[in-house]
C-alpha cells in the first residue's frame, strides 16, 4: 500500500474494474490534480490491481481493495457473458446498506472533502450518507449500457432504474468525449489520458529496435488475449510488434516484443514510441492513441452501445482503419500494415481532459472552503 502522509483533507475515487479504461481516466485527473495541489491525498476504492496506481501515479494515495461496481462481465476482451453479468448484478444491487454506512463513516471520520466516481455509482452513495459532495466522471454510465442489451434479452430493468436514480443523484457531472449520451452536464471535456513519461526513442532503445525502423502497438486493453498470428508478424521483418499481455515474462524474439499483462513499460510510453496501434477500441486506448497522434487501426465491440459512439468518434477525429474480429484473430488485419502506416503523424494541440476536469475540481474544492 502506498500511503504518505499529508496535512490536507483526501479526496476519495470510487473507480470502476471493468478493465483499466476508467482506472487510467481516474489516475489520470489525479495526476492532473497533483500537479495542481502536490499534497492531495488520494482514497483509491476498486479492484483494479494496486501496481496500477503505482505505475501511474506520484503523489501520496492509499489503495483499498474493494468490490465497487459490476460492470459488464466478459468471456474475453470483445465478448460479454449476459448471464453472468445479470447474476452478478442480482447478487451486488441494491447496494448493502451495512456496507455503505460504514463507508459513509470512514469517509466522515476521515474527512473526504470529494468523492470522485468513475463510474462505480456506489461512491455517489457512500457520499450521500456521508453529506459529502460527490463528482460522477464518465463518457456512458452502466444504466444505457444495460439499456442496450433489453434488446437481447437482458432483464435488467429494476438494476437499470435503480442506477439511473444513483448516477442522477451525484452532485457534479463531467462528461468526457467523446460522449455516449449528451446530457446538461457541469463541464464536458476533451478525451481524458494518462501524461507520457518516457520519450519515444528512449523506449526504442530500450527493446533495440532500428531508428528507421516501424514500430506497431497491438492492445486489447486491460483483459489478457491470446494471440493466434505471431508466426504471420514474423514475417514482417521491416516492422517491430509490441504486444503487451502476450507472455509470462518480457521476451524479445526478432521483430515481435512480447510482455507481460503486468510490466515495467507504461502503456502510453508504448503507445507514443509506436507508428500504428492496433486494438480493441476502449475508451482509454482511444484516448491515448487520439493524444499521442498516431493512427489507430481499431477493432469494435458489435453490439456493445460505447463501441458504436467511440468508432464514430474514431472516423471523424483520426487516421484509422476499421479491423473486424475475425481479421484482427486471423491475423489478416496485417494487409491494412501499409495504409496505416503511410499516415503521418497527427499534433494535436487541445488540452488533456484530465487538466480540465482537475481545474474544475479545484475551483469546487476553493468553493466549498469558502462556504
Amino acid at each position: 500500500m502506498k500511503q504518505t502522509n499529508c496535512n490536507t483533507s483526501p479526496i476519495a475515487f470510487f473507480i470502476s474494474p471493468h478493465g483499466f479504461g476508467h482506472a487510467a481516466r481516474a489516475a489520470s485527473v489525479m495526476a492532473a490534480i497533483h500537479e495542481i495541489a502536490p499534497s492531495t491525498q488520494f482514497e483509491i476504492f476498486t479492484k483494479v490491481p494496486e501496481w496500477f496506481f503505482e505505475h501511474s501515479l506520484t503523489g501520496p494515495f492509499t489503495y483499498h481493495d474493494l468490490f465497487t461496481d459490476i460492470g459488464l462481465v466478459q468471456k474475453t476482451p470483445l465478448h460479454e457473458d449476459l448471464p453472468k453479468t445479470l447474476q452478478s448484478l442480482d447478487q451486488f444491487l441494491p447496494f448493502d446498506q451495512k456496507q455503505i454506512a460504514y463507508l459513509a463513516e470512514v469517509a466522515t471520520r476521515d474527512k473526504y472533502k470529494l468523492i470522485v466516481c468513475d463510474i462505480a455509482p456506489m461512491g455517489i452513495e457512500v457520499a450521500r450518507i456521508a453529506g459529502i459532495p460527490s463528482l460522477l466522471i464518465e463518457n456512458f454510465t452502466w444504466d444505457w449500457i444495460y439499456q442496450g442489451y433489453v434488446k437481447y434479452g437482458f432483464q435488467a430493468d429494476r438494476h437499470i432504474h435503480y442506477l439511473q436514480e444513483v448516477f442522477g443523484s451525484a452532485d457534479y457531472h463531467i462528461q468526457t468525449e467523446p460522449v455516449c449520451l449528451r446530457r446538461t452536464v457541469d463541464l464536458t471535456t476533451f478525451p481524458v489520458c494518462r501524461k507520457t513519461k518516457t520519450p519515444a526513442h528512449q523506449i526504442r532503445q530500450m527493446f533495440g529496435i532500428p531508428e528507421e525502423a516501424n514500430v506497431v502497438l497491438i492492445t486489447m486493453g486491460g483483459i489478457p488475449e491470446q494471440y493466434t498470428f505471431l508466426k504471420l508478424l514474423k514475417r514482417h521483418h521491416n516492422i517491430y510488434f509490441i504486444i503487451p499481455g502476450s507472455s509470462e515474462c518480457k521476451q524479445l524474439s526478432g521483430n515481435l516484443i512480447l510482455l507481460p499483462h503486468h510490466s515495467d513499460f507504461f502503456h502510453p510510453d508504448l503507445i507514443n514510441a509506436s507508428d500504428a496501434v492496433i486494438g480493441k477500441i476502449g475508451y482509454s486506448t482511444l484516448a491515448e492513441v487520439y493524444h499521442s497522434g498516431v493512427p489507430f487501426g481499431y477493432v469494435p465491440r458489435r453490439g456493445f452501445c460505447e463501441s458504436e459512439k467511440l468508432e464514430s468518434f474514431i472516423k471523424k477525429q483520426m487516421d484509422c482503419c476499421a479491423i473486424t474480429d475475425v481479421q484482427f484473430h486471423n491475423g489478416r488485419w496485417t494487409n491494412i500494415l501499409p495504409e496505416l502506416l503511410a499516415f503521418p503523424r497527427t499534433s494535436r494541440t487541445v488540452t488533456n481532459g484530465a487538466t480540465q476536469i482537475a481545474r474544475f475540481i479545484s475551483k469546487v474544492l476553493e468553493q466549498d472552503s469558502k462556504s
